[in-house]
């Protein structure tokens, strides 16, 4: 096949995420990068471009620009991959739908819910993907946990518990001018939210990823720990799922020596599970008398989980594999836009699921209505229903 041409908007010098996309996009050989407007200073953008010897004419300094430019050319990119401040994913994003190219955006799809809306609408107008990367989903014990839930294997589905803890925060670091802790913690590029925007965002989908169910209210708690600091960086939020169901989700960025501990954990009538990210290749069922069975990825897992793996069980698969896999599922259902076919839908075998603009709209609605519960200190209701591509299992 021939590769799918795409650019990138941010990920220039002093970037982390956007060198992850480039791994991930490169892994399966489904793309080519082929233009970037990787910093709003040309000079930087340059730098990036050259290193990554892209041709001169399509190096950019501004994204609007970059739009304009591929467009016009024959061999114009047909994917934009957004790595930017959050604050620019919106009009980034617009200008490049508005050119009929497929999108594939960090999280927080947005800032504000009237942004989020706007592109879910503006791409179902173009008939164009819009992917969202909550990477997580990719991970072959993630997919073999949502068919063990789907299946019925737990019973009733009770209580869930999802983490999601870093420390690297746990000290004024955006003070310090570190680009990552520095736009992170400004309110007009982060958005009303800096941990959960960040992270929490990542713990709300993996649950509505793996239970396939809504969230219909929700309590937080928002804080800031460290002084000096103009944004939340622990969180703790009570969930109430669709029939029910009751969750607790934290979220923290100062927890002192933590790395990246994301776990989930499902408790039902007639089991329990539970994953985590930094252990990924293997998924912990509980049975109601104490007992547990590992799975591990490779083994006798589901045809999700099988079509996720690259590796016989035993060779470590992890983060970048787990992102590639995003990367698979955009490229298919880009490439069933692009002959004409129904977009992928995520569910049939064969397919991995794409995060979509809808799973990334409801991302940004949870943000906003956990900071509106902590600011009021009360309940609020957590709008859903077609909003979530995942459908209740």
């Amino acid at each position: 096949m021939t590769p799918i041409r795409y650019g990138m908007v941010g990920g220039g010098p002093g970037a982390f995420i956007g060198a992850v996309h480039r791994m991930a996009a490169a892994l399966d050989g489904e793309y080519d990068l082929v233009a970037g407007a990787f910093s709003s200073e040309l000079s930087r953008s340059r730098e990036t471009g050259e290193a990554l010897e892209l041709d001169a004419d399509r190096i950019y300094g501004d994204f609007r620009e970059m739009a304009v430019a591929e467009a016009a050319r024959d061999d114009g990119i047909e994917a934009v991959v957004i790595v930017t401040p959050n604050h620019l994913h919106h009009p980034v994003a617009r200008a490049f739908l508005e050119t009929g190219v497929h999108v594939i955006c960090d999280k927080p799809m947005t800032t504000t819910t009237e942004d989020a809306d706007d592109l879910v609408r503006l791409a179902a107008e173009r008939d164009l993907v819009f992917a969202v990367t909550y990477n997580y989903t990719g991970y072959p014990m993630v997919k073999e946990a949502r068919r063990r839930v789907a299946s019925g294997a737990l019973g009733a589905l009770r209580k869930v518990v999802v983490e999601y803890s870093q420390g690297w925060l746990r000290t004024l670091l955006e003070a310090e001018g570190q680009k990552q802790a520095e736009w992170r913690g400004d309110p007009d590029r982060a958005g009303g939210s800096s941990a959960l925007g960040d992270i929490g965002t990542h713990a709300f989908n993996l649950v509505h990823y793996v239970t396939g169910l809504e969230t219909r209210r929700l309590f937080a708690d928002l804080g800031t720990v460290v002084d000096g600091r103009a944004m939340e960086d622990d969180a703790a939020v009570l969930l109430e799922l669709e029939g029910g169901v009751r969750g607790v989700m934290i979220v923290s960025q100062i927890a002192t020596g933590e790395r990246n501990h994301l776990r989930l954990r499902l408790y039902g009538s007639e089991g329990a599970l539970d994953w985590c990210q930094e252990d990924p290749n293997r998924l912990r069922i509980l049975d109601p008398d104490g007992s547990e069975t590992v799975v591990y990825r490779g083994g006798d897992n589901g045809p999700e989980a099988v079509q996720a793996t690259r590796l016989p069980g035993g060779h470590p698969e992890g983060f970048i594999e787990a992102f590639a896999n995003l990367y698979r599922g955009a490229a298919a259902a880009i490439r069933k836009r692009m002959s004409g076919e129904a977009p992928v839908d995520g569910t049939a075998v064969g397919e991995l699921h794409v995060p979509t603009a809808k799973d990334g709209a409801l991302g940004v609605h949870f943000v906003h209505r956990a900071v509106e519960s902590s600011r009021m200190g009360s309940w609020v209701e957590v709008p859903g229903g077609s909003t979530n591509s995942y459908g209740a299992t």
